[in-house]
C-alpha cells in the first residue's frame, strides 16, 4: 500500500525503527541502506531526523559521515555512508575513476523492446523555470553522459527496464529516458509537464497529478552497486520496494481481461 502522506513538499521525519529497517549492510567501515522513495539524503533545515544522513548520525552515534552514493529524494535504493575518511577516500577514488558498476531498475512510459544506448551530453536547462533541471546539450558542450536501457518485461503501456549508467551526471537517467521518448513513470520534472514539479513543491501530491502521472514518485530504483579499487571489493543489492511492485502489478498485461 502506498503511503501518499509521505509524498508532500516536505518529507516526514524518520524514526529510528524505520532507519534500522532500511539497513542492508553494516560493518566498521560502511553503512548501506535501501532508501525508500520519500527520503532525502542530505541534512536539511528541519533537523537531523529529516534526512538519511542526519538520522544515521543520531542512531549510530557517528560524529562524521561521508556520503559515497546518493540518490534524489524520489529515487529508492542503495545509499552508502562511509564511517571514516580512509574508506571514504577509496570509494571516492573508485567513483571518480569510473570503477563503480551501478544497476538501476525503472518503469518507463510506453512500450520499449531491445537495448538502447543513449550517449548525449547534459547541461543545465537555463531556458526553463526550474534551475535544477538538466537537458540534452544544444550548445555542443555540456558533460558527456552515457546510459544503457535494456527492456525486461512489457507492462500495459509501460515497460520494466534495466538501466546501466556509464557516467554519473546529475539526473542522467531521467533526462536520457525523456530524450528516448520513454520518460520514467511518475517523473514530475522529466515527464509530461515539468510545471508539475513546481506545483508539487507548493501543494504536495494531488488527484490531478495522480491522473497525469499515475504514481507519486519517479519509478526508479538503485538495485546494484559494486566496486573493486585498491584491494577493496564491495558489492551490494537492494530489493525492489513494495510501491514499485504494486505499480507493476497494477499495470500488468491483460489484468482486466
Amino acid at each position: 500500500m502506498i503511503d501518499y502522506e509521505k509524498f508532500g513538499p516536505e518529507p516526514p521525519l524518520i524514526s529510528e525503527v524505520e532507519l534500522r529497517s532500511w539497513v542492508i549492510h553494516e560493518d566498521d567501515d560502511l553503512l548501506v541502506f535501501n532508501k525508500p522513495g520519500w527520503v532525502v539524503c542530505h541534512p536539511s533545515k528541519n533537523g537531523p531526523w529529516s534526512s538519511l544522513v542526519g538520522a544515521a548520525r543520531e542512531v549510530f552515534g557517528l560524529d562524521t559521515v561521508h556520503l559515497i552514493s546518493r540518490l534524489d529524494r524520489e529515487t529508492s535504493g542503495i545509499v552508502i555512508i562511509a564511517k571514516h575518511r580512509r574508506i571514504a577516500s577509496i570509494c571516492q577514488t573508485a567513483v571518480a575513476d569510473r570503477m563503480v558498476r551501478k544497476t538501476y531498475l525503472a518503469i518507463l512510459e510506453g512500450n520499449l523492446s531491445g537495448t538502447h544506448e543513449v550517449s548525449k551530453a547534459l547541461e543545465p536547462d537555463t531556458d526553463g523555470p526550474i534551475h535544477s533541471k538538466q537537458r540534452i546539450s544544444t550548445t555542443g558542450g555540456g558533460q558527456k553522459a552515457q546510459t544503457t536501457f535494456k527492456a525486461l518485461d512489457p507492462l500495459d503501456g509501460r515497460t520494466w527496464v534495466k538501466v546501466t549508467p556509464h557516467t554519473g551526471r546529475k539526473h542522467q537517467i531521467r533526462a536520457h529516458a525523456q530524450w528516448l521518448g520513454h520518460p520514467i513513470v511518475g517523473d514530475k520534472l522529466y515527464g509530461a509537464d515539468p510545471l508539475i514539479y513546481l506545483q508539487f513543491a507548493e501543494t504536495g501530491w494531488t488527484p490531478q497529478m495522480e491522473s497525469i502521472l499515475g504514481f507519486p514518485r519517479q519509478a526508479l530504483h538503485s538495485a546494484g552497486w559494486a566496486m573493486d579499487c585498491k584491494g577493496v571489493r564491495l558489492s551490494f543489492t537492494a530489493e525492489i520496494p513494495a510501491d514499485l511492485l504494486t505499480l507493476a502489478n497494477n499495470c500488468a498485461p491483460n489484468q482486466n481481461s
